[in-house]
Order: structure tokens, then C-alpha cells, then sequence
């Protein structure tokens, strides 16, 4: 069976291939081709085209393709279900999704900039998906401080960044909080790496202690409190439809929005229009 996808693949179309060739054809080629020819040249090699918009294979709601992969061929492998939120999170470029996540976009990263030959960035993508793979199920538990003086040095680290008292937070917080704020409404794909670089701090060290100083919450979940805050706001303020308003607060569509509203809020979007409107005083009497 032939597969074909965007040419210079990261995550996404390194990990998909993987997942073939290990659990659904271990004979299939994959070619990697220039993004406006993928669907001429799928039927030119009778291929399976993935990754891209408008195809079968390919990005759901917040979900990745290779979420997708997992569900129509049924595999649940729990190393693969392990997996999955490490992918899409680095191929969502949400980190806050899996701790993993960060590192393999570094790897990947790197791999691709070292490389402008794709089937030899296949080859050595199928080394490392192999090597998450195996450590997903074998080695989840195992941590690598594992001798005295390595776990005397960890209890140092803790130590010093274990908050005491009312310490003053760090003066990039501050500088985090305005640069979150200015770019809600223009970048709907904000990354803490970037925004960490931004203000040239550590982005490991920022995402290690964001949640100290962001009302307990991860990266993501900050973000999409802000972004549910806002829709609240045009809920209230604006006659826009529901799918307008999951555009403009950033989410991939309203199905996304109304789950991620109601997880938040307890009730769907359009329930808590109607009851804000029935609560609000009759001005025409």
C-alpha cells in the first residue's frame, strides 16, 4: 500500500508512517512530496494521502491524524494511547498536553534542520518514534535519578525552587501576563516557548514554574480560561453566532468550543446566552 503526505516532515508525518509501517503495513511506501501536488500524485501512485486539509486522514477538532489513525484502525495499544497526547501536543505545539511534549518538537526539531532528505528523516524518524514506543511501555515509571548523589541533587533543586513565603514573583510575570493579553486576539496558536523567548527567559524553566504564578493552571489551561473569559464577554455583548465566536476566542470549531464552555461553565453556550438574556431587565417598559 502507498501513502503520501506534505514534503519536510516534523511530527505529524513522521509519526503517522511509523504507525503504519509498525502496526498496519509493514510493506507500505511513503512519499513525501511538495503540498500542492499530494492529491494529484496520490492518484498517480494509487497512494493514501495524509496530513493535509480536505482528506480522510488528517487533523479533527484538536485532535492530530495520528489520533486519527489510532481510531480507524481500532488500535489500542496502551504504549500507542500513551503516545498520542505526546504527539499532538508537540504537533499542536501545546505543550502543556503531555511533559513530553516539548522535547520531542526539540528533537524532531533538530532532526528536520539537520536533514533536506525525507526518506532519510523517515528512517531515522522510525529510530526515535521506536525508542517512545518502548519507553511508553516499558519504562513510563523508571526515572533516571536513580542513585544517591542524583537524588540528593534533585532534593537541592526542589529545594531552592520551592516557594517560601510572599516571595515577590519574578519580574518576566509580569511581562508573561501583557504579552499573553496583546496577542489573545491575533495569535490564536500562542506557544510558551515563544512567548518565553520573547522576553528571553528559559522557556523550560517558564513552563516548569508557570503554574505558581498563573492561578495554579498550566499553560493551557490559562490560556483557554482567558480565551472561554472572552467568549463570555461576546456571548453577552454581541449577536455573533457560536461558531463566530469559537473563531474569534481561538477554538478549532463550535463543537471544540461548546466542549471545552461546558466543561468550564457547566452548561453549552447557547444555554448560557438564553438565560443571561432572560435575566437581563426589559428596558422597553
Amino acid at each position: 500500500m502507498n501513502w503520501i503526505t506534505r514534503e519536510h516532515p516534523k511530527i505529524d508525518r513522521l509519526a503517522c508512517p511509523w504507525l503504519i509501517k509498525r502496526f498496519i503495513d509493514p510493506q507500505a511506501a511513503v512519499f513525501f512530496v511538495a503540498e500542492d501536488q499530494v492529491l494529484q500524485q496520490a492518484k498517480n501512485l494509487d497512494a493514501i494521502p495524509f496530513d493535509i486539509p480536505g482528506v480522510e486522514y488528517t487533523h479533527y477538532e484538536d485532535r492530530c491524524t495520528f489520533d486519527y489513525f489510532l481510531q480507524k484502525h481500532k488500535l489500542t495499544d496502551p504504549a500507542l494511547q500513551a503516545m498520542a497526547p505526546i504527539i499532538r501536543g508537540a504537533d499542536t505545539d501545546n505543550h502543556s498536553i503531555a511533559a513530553q511534549s516539548a522535547g520531542l518538537w526539540a528533537i524532531s526539531a533538530g532532526l528536520a534542520f539537520n536533514s533536506t532528505d525525507d526518506q532519510q528523516l523517515l528512517t531515522q524518524g522510525l529510530i526515535i518514534y521506536d525508542a517512545l514506543y518502548s519507553w511508553a511501555k516499558h519504562l513510563q515509571t523508571a526515572r533516571h535519578t536513580q542513585t544517591p548523589t542524583e537524588r540528593l541533587l534533585l532534593q537541592v533543586l526542589h529545594t531552592y525552587l520551592k516557594p517560601t513565603g510572599n516571595r515577590k514573583p519574578p519580574a518576566w510575570v509580569k511581562g508573561l501576563k501583557e504579552a499573553i493579553q496583546d496577542q489573545m486576539d491575533t495569535n490564536l496558536t500562542l506557544s510558551l516557548t515563544e512567548l518565553a523567548q520573547s522576553l528571553d527567559v528559559n522557556p523550560a524553566y517558564v513552563s516548569r514554574t508557570f503554574a505558581r504564578y498563573f492561578d495554579d493552571l498550566s499553560f493551557g489551561e490559562y490560556i483557554r480560561k482567558l480565551r472561554i473569559e472572552k467568549a463570555l464577554q461576546l456571548l453577552e455583548t454581541t449577536p455573533y453566532t457560536l461558531t463566530e465566536i469559537a473563531y474569534l476566542t481561538g477554538f478549532s470549531d463550535q463543537s471544540h468550543f461548546t466542549r471545552i464552555f461546558k466543561q468550564q461553565m457547566g452548561q453549552n453556550p447557547s444555554e448560557y446566552r438564553k438565560n443571561r438574556q432572560k435575566s437581563k431587565p426589559d428596558t422597553n417598559e
